[in-house]
């Protein structure tokens, strides 16, 4: 069994919280599926974010296999994935606690407490309006730019998100007060739990982040040449020489992005 707590969620606390009452937390409820549950809670006068885990189950781990992936089997995913995007310098949630117990991979007990980024906006909500209001060119660009910054990044040093749509990209309340300093908007990157991490990000792992990019931007106004921005700064290449020697590549993102906008919306 493994416990790690920040010293300023001991404090909120009152001391040292052990594995089962961290494991019994509740609160405000975000999502809860079949044996994860993702809330919000106030300790302190200091709000928080918890996702427990209570295993997977064989059944999803075989299910992964025949796939050939490899199962989310708690939260020492998104635990790794938080500190791998801090080291990288991205923006993220800030850890206040994490636990695992148990030997059996299938029935792993595990937790990840997060400090809460709130109030923030995402960015899928904050760009929502642009079609009818647009924004300042300046601000524009700038979101552009450090979204793809964001990702070249994270693939650069073989990390896929597997979630990479703009809702999962935060921007703090007060930071969007301040656009005098644009290009230093800071965009936290959330929902974590998927994230992969090798010496190497496979292709069909870039394929399917840029695309989900691609398809959760296409209805907010952007234009032909803001996506053409995203490229040239995400590739750090000459426009005319990336589609040439990489045409068949964002012909890949393009297919993959349509293929998700043309999926029926679940209730």
């Amino acid at each position: 069994m493994s416990v790690e707590v920040s010293q300023k969620f001991k404090k909120d606390w009152g001391g040292a919280p052990s594995f089962d009452e961290l494991m019994a937390l509740d609160g405000e409820m975000y999502r809860q599926v079949a044996r994860r549950k993702t809330f919000k809670f106030n300790l302190n006068g200091n709000e928080y974010f918890a996702k427990v885990h209570n295993g997977v189950g064989w059944s999803e781990i075989i299910k992964n296999l025949v796939q050939g992936r490899k199962a989310v089997l708690g939260a020492k995913n998104e635990y790794d994935a938080i500190h791998a995007l801090t080291k990288l310098g991205i923006k993220t949630m800030t850890l206040a606690a994490y636990g695992q117990r148990g030997s059996n991979v299938a029935e792993l007990e595990s937790f990840v407490i997060t400090e809460s980024l709130e109030p923030a906006v995402s960015l899928e909500d904050f760009c929502v309006d642009w079609v009818a209001t647009p924004p300042t060119v300046a601000l524009k660009r700038a979101l552009i730019e450090r979204v793809a910054v964001i990702a070249r990044q994270l693939h650069e040093e073989g990390i896929n998100h597997r979630d990479l749509y703009i809702c999962h990209f935060l921007i703090k309340t007060a930071d969007l007060e301040n656009e005098s300093d644009l290009d230093d908007l800071p965009l936290y990157l959330i929902d974590l739990h998927r994230v992969q991490i090798r010496s190497k990000t496979p292709v069909r792992w870039l394929v399917k982040d840029l695309a989900a990019l691609y398809f959760s931007s296409m209805e907010i106004g952007l234009t032909h040449r803001d996506f053409y921005r995203f490229v040239r700064v995400y590739t750090q290449n000459n426009l005319r020489a990336e589609f040439t020697q990489r045409k068949g590549f964002w012909k890949r993102v393009e297919s993959k992005a349509l293929s998700l906008k043309a999926k029926p919306v679940r209730d």
